[in-house]
């Protein structure tokens, strides 16, 4: 039976429960539920720390997890990204009092804090600057008023939370980080399926179908407004003159897709949700 380690609380836990029931998967009724067992589906499922996750999945102890990257960048743990799961975007960047620092030699021994220490020194290694981790777990924008450090890394959405605090962002960006599927290593029965099920529920949220009709003169041009993943579906209809289309086209895009149509020729435009797909 794969053992899957699920997030049971913070940003990643809700939409990765949605993601994994969306794929065919047994939820918990039960929030205080430690584990689930999905008998149809030959899969169990344990709801750990976030931060716990990518150890637990590198041990070997569980198959796959979903975590953040960040967060197994800063386990230094041994499991392996195998997709990432588009949610729970986060950037990762220094701070500093305004005018201090400008480049990231400038943090050669100085006091820098974060939650994320075994990121941070990775990266701080990397690019050769010795400098002097203070691990704190959370609330790090305070650590230079209060005199605890020099500079500060740590998630940066808009940069209002670090102003606030009268500091500056300098630097390069640490990590571009997102919820990701992590993997011991192994090949498992099962996981292969659990990678290909959550790319289809992405593959859904993302892209809606649109069908539509076009005189078959301008179909051409009409499908190259929609080539589709890999091409269209054309049918013909009851009129030799005119015929069907159906593409796939990202969600995103939809009413410009629409409009684009419309200007070409194409009448009876219609777009419908996808429930799931495999591509």
């Amino acid at each position: 039976m794969l053992r899957v380690a699920v997030p049971n609380k913070g940003s990643l836990s809700e939409i990765a429960s949605e993601m994994l029931y969306e794929a065919g998967y047994v939820g918990r009724r039960d929030p205080r539920a430690l584990n689930v067992r999905d008998e149809r589906n030959g899969v169990e499922f344990f709801y750990l720390r976030p931060r716990d996750i990518a150890t637990y999945v590198g041990s070997g102890a569980l198959d796959v997890g979903i975590t953040g990257r960040d967060l197994l960048l800063d386990s230094l743990s041994p499991a392996v990204e195998i997709s990432s799961l588009d949610f729970g975007a986060s950037t990762f960047r220094f701070a500093g009092e305004p005018g201090r620092f400008t480049e990231l030699s400038d943090l050669n021994g100085v006091r820098v804090a974060t939650s994320y220490a075994g990121l941070v020194g990775a990266f701080l290694e990397r690019n050769g600057v010795k400098a002097e981790l203070v691990s704190l777990d959370g609330a790090v924008e305070s650590a230079i008023r209060l005199g605890v450090a020099d500079a500060v890394a740590d998630v940066v959405s808009t940069g209002s939370t670090l102003r606030a605090q009268g500091l500056e962002i300098f630097g390069p960006v640490i990590l571009d980080s997102t919820a990701v599927l992590i993997s011991s290593g192994r090949e498992v029965d099962g996981a292969a399926t659990l990678q290909r099920r959550l790319q289809g529920v992405l593959v859904a949220r993302q892209f809606v179908l649109i069908d539509y009709d076009v005189p078959a003169r301008l179909l051409e041009a009409a499908t190259k407004v929609t080539p589709g993943i890999e091409s269209p579906t054309v049918s013909p209809l009851q009129d030799p003159e005119w015929v069907a289309v159906r593409s796939m086209v990202r969600r995103t895009d939809t009413n410009h897709v629409m409009d684009e149509l419309y200007s070409v020729g194409a009448r009876a435009i219609l777009v419908s949700t996808i429930h799931a797909a495999r591509i």
